[in-house]
């Protein structure tokens, strides 16, 4: 079973429903810790309701790797295997990516390599596509980069705004995320160029 090393910096919804896949046994994996770079964060909350091992370590004015380095040797005293970004709005350093190769997941509410960064759904509007949706993939060294994992459509509405589609695109996100992670848990999957499909390279 693979142990789980959540970083977020707000809500955290994507990781209450990651923890409630969990629950309900959809997701055959363990929380190892819950780390945010805000004490704010409202998910920080959430994890110690929950009874989860919680850390928070300010990012606020210090440098990207000095924080990097605490964050990572956190990670790896909770015996966390699996990297999961639930809204860290904090990008990694890629000396951070090196230390979890191919072992960080993020999740990104656009149908990749569409709208990368932020305001993905403003952007989606703007350009005037009918479809969007989220991608999950993995972590690399470039912004909204790494090879895709999984994706969900999401028809973009004439009558939406950025709340309306957004909101939408979150309900698939729920899902996304944990399909996405019980994949890349089972280790019955291999990389192929930029996509990710299912059954291991055969040797």
């Amino acid at each position: 079973m693979k142990r789980l090393g959540i970083l977020l910096s707000g809500r955290g919804s994507n990781f209450l429903a990651i923890a409630e896949s969990i629950r309900l046994g959809r997701l055959k994996a363990e929380i190892a810790i819950v780390i945010s770079n805000r004490a704010d964060a409202a998910g920080i909350a959430s994890a110690d309701a929950l009874g989860l091992k919680t850390l928070i370590l300010p990012s606020k004015g210090r440098p990207r790797e000095e924080h990097d380095q605490q964050v990572v040797t956190a990670l790896r005293e909770a015996g966390a295997e699996l990297i999961i970004l639930a809204g860290y709005l904090r990008l990694l350093s890629p000396w951070f990516v090196q230390q979890f190769p191919a072992a960080i997941l993020n999740i990104h509410p656009s149908l990749l390599p569409a709208f990368p960064g932020l305001e993905a759904q403003r952007q989606a509007l703007d350009y005037g596509v009918q479809v969007s949706g989220c991608t999950v993939h993995f972590v690399d060294e470039h912004l909204d980069h790494g090879a895709i994992i999984l994706q969900k459509q999401v028809p973009v509405l004439p009558t939406d705004d950025e709340h309306t589609l957004a909101e939408r695109i979150l309900e698939q996100e729920h899902i996304a995320y944990s399909q996405a992670i019980a994949l890349i848990a089972s280790g019955d999957y291999r990389i192929e160029g930029r996509r990710v499909l299912p059954g291991r390279t055969k040797k």
